[in-house]
């Protein structure tokens, strides 16, 4: 049986609770109709992925982010960095869909819940909220805490707003672009001994904690990077279509970390 691009797509958007009238998800390459011969599943359509993806296969990419460098749509202008790309991707013939909204619109979120099965914590969840996971551990220190996230996600580091001897037993997981203030900060308000967040502007929540710190009250920040929070969803979302797809050859492609530590 012919499997079509489209049929994916929705497959993708059942475990949603809703289709928001807005969204940026959708097919930035390809056309829905198409028949798939292979599915690569991957946090961003990078060069180096769109490569992978073409030379395994693969004709159907399912990223979570943007294609050209924004959250929606593309620049005004384009620049010749996203011309480059966009015609690499046309003469690759790799249909390119991104699904950001919908994997985030699942209950719970499924970018949110993977990284906490992918850190060992799926068991110490109290509260999942539509942007944040509330759980409990055990106490330890905020560095003990930052050596296990290092060891279980194999990042080369991670960055820590804080004392590292700050005792944890309260922890907030936002995956991704939300460790801003207008989400972060609230949750200290809560209770909340540490965060743990992909990134956010460094003016607000880090500040926060500085500022937390100094008056006495004992706060720290953990910043894993936005490809190293949500990755851990999308590879779910693969092993999930490899389920849901056995006829179909599905790959997790992953880029090395973009930022290095010198």
């Amino acid at each position: 049986m012919i499997l079509r691009i489209c049929e994916v797509i929705e497959r993708l958007w059942q475990p949603a609770a809703e289709r928001p009238a807005e969204t940026v998800d959708g097919l930035a390459a390809g056309e829905p109709d198409t028949e798939v011969r292979g599915i690569a599943v991957a946090f961003t359509a990078s060069q180096c992925v769109l490569e992978q993806a073409r030379e395994r296969g693969a004709n159907l990419l399912i990223v979570h982010e943007g294609v050209y460098y924004r959250h929606a749509g593309r620049a005004a202008r384009e620049d010749d960095v996203s011309r480059i790309k966009r015609e690499a991707i046309v003469a690759s013939g790799v249909a390119v869909y991104r699904f950001h909204d919908g994997i985030h619109r699942y209950r719970p979120d499924g970018i949110t819940l993977a990284l906490a099965k992918a850190l060992g914590w799926a068991s110490r969840i109290v509260e999942h909220r539509p942007a944040a996971a509330l759980l409990t551990l055990p106490m330890q220190s905020a560095a003990e805490v930052a050596s296990h996230v290092k060891a279980r996600l194999g990042l080369p580091f991670v960055r820590l707003a804080g004392d590292p001897a700050t005792s944890c037993v309260r922890v907030g997981l936002l995956a991704g672009y939300r460790g801003g203030g207008e989400l972060a900060i609230p949750l200290y308000e809560e209770g909340v001994d540490l965060l743990i967040a992909g990134e956010g502007p460094e003016w607000e929540t880090p500040e926060y904690v500085r500022d937390a710190v100094a008056q006495g009250r004992p706060k720290a920040l953990l910043l894993l990077g936005h490809a190293a929070s949500e990755e851990p969803g999308m590879a779910a979302l693969a092993e999930e279509l490899r389920r849901v797809y056995p006829q179909v050859p599905v790959l997790f492609l992953s880029d090395p970390p973009i930022f290095q530590s010198l």
